[in-house]
């Protein structure tokens, strides 16, 4: 029986070095997705991913389960810090690895010519992500990349449901704009 997110956090603050493991095992993959598809940099998510985690870890007593689910609360958390890294280090960012690059591993069903179009794609995708506001850009990654409901990121986000859902719908239309407009 899979032990619940909050005897996990209960069992973390009781200085259970096993449960803080089961954790960042549960959500580690999570927390370096939503790194690499604000930054696009493998190696600068890997290191984002690791200060989000350590930031959760000495923020562990602040969670509390009855405002909704621990993953929800992570990736607020993570929102955050990225938001400010982003500010910290505004630089125009170049991008050579594809966005969806954990999925893009060739499959036996595809042609080396499909594969090298997915990849291709992706990249187009990434490129135009990175492009647009990043009110907007976070949004349709929440939604989207992560797959969120639209409740859990207006909690994560802190803004009216409206809000979200106009956020999303504008940075889809603006995402394809620029994918329409050859990148």
């Amino acid at each position: 029986m899979e032990t619940t997110d909050a005897e996990l956090v209960k069992q973390c603050l009781t200085g259970d070095r096993a449960a803080w493991e089961t954790i960042v095992r549960r959500y580690h993959q999570r927390l370096y997705n939503l790194a690499y598809r604000f930054t696009g940099r493998f190696e600068e998510s890997e290191d984002l991913t690791q200060e989000i985690s350590l930031k959760v870890f000495r923020n562990l007593n602040s969670y509390k389960p009855e405002s909704g689910a621990l993953i929800t609360w992570i990736v607020r958390i993570g929102r955050n810090h990225l938001i400010d890294h982003y500010r910290k280090y505004k630089t125009e960012r170049t991008q050579t690895d594809s966005l969806y690059s954990d999925y893009d591993s060739p499959s036996r069903d595809l042609s080396p010519v499909e594969v090298l179009e997915k990849r291709e794609l992706s990249e187009r995708i990434h490129m135009a992500l990175l492009r647009i506001p990043e009110d907007l850009r976070e949004a349709v990654i929440l939604r989207d990349l992560e797959e969120f409901t639209y409740e859990e990121i207006a909690e994560v986000l802190k803004l009216p449901l409206g809000t979200v859902k106009s956020r999303i719908n504008r940075g889809r239309i603006e995402l394809a704009r620029l994918l329409k407009k050859g990148n």
